[in-house]
């Protein structure tokens, strides 16, 4: 939960918010990723093999519906596993499971129903006037939500979140070797 803590505190508009806040929201936004249906995957499935250099791993856009896994980072975080140790955690094929189950739930959240639901389950007010109160959007809440329910979907013993931070600690260092 740490990183995912982490996450929310680098995000701009969060800057200075109380630790504990971003805490509950981040668990908040991790339990409702475990809880979404996985569902039908509607998007279309594109590989590309250019990922590294944008330290991309797979990426969701609406019009068309479309997944891109980027297959040499999915194979960069492969062999990143086994550097690490790693494997019990990501058995072999869950890099690009978990991708595809991390992109699912973008396309879900591209869905206004569930965003609200998403909203609702953190419960950030944005205004409140009497009994009436507006939820705010809660940037990078989405992004744990997709990584909680990649990891449920795939039954990861870590989140994809922990993988995530290391492939780019390992890509992104000085004099680094793809």
């Amino acid at each position: 939960m740490d990183l995912a803590v982490r996450l929310l505190a680098g995000t701009p508009t969060h800057e200075g918010r109380d630790p504990a806040l971003l805490r509950r929201w981040a668990e908040a936004a991790d339990a409702f990723g475990a809880a979404l249906d996985p569902g039908p995957r509607t998007a279309r499935i594109v590989e590309r093999d250019d990922g590294l250099d944008e330290l991309l791993l797979a990426r969701y856009t609406s019009r068309p519906a479309t997944v891109e896994i980027c297959t040499d980072t999915v194979d960069r975080a492969e062999r990143l596993i086994d550097e690490l140790g790693w494997r019990s955690w990501y058995p072999v094929g869950s890099v690009r499971a978990a991708a595809l189950a991390h992109e699912s739930a973008h396309e879900h959240f591209h869905h206004r129903a569930t965003r609200t639901a998403l909203k609702e389950a953190i419960g950030h007010t944005a205004l409140r006037l009497g009994r009436f109160r507006v939820l705010a959007h809660v940037a990078g809440a989405e992004e744990i939500a997709a990584h909680a329910h990649a990891r449920t979907v795939c039954g990861l013993g870590r989140s994809p979140l922990l993988l995530t931070a290391a492939l780019a600690a390992a890509v992104g260092a000085p004099g680094r070797e793809n």
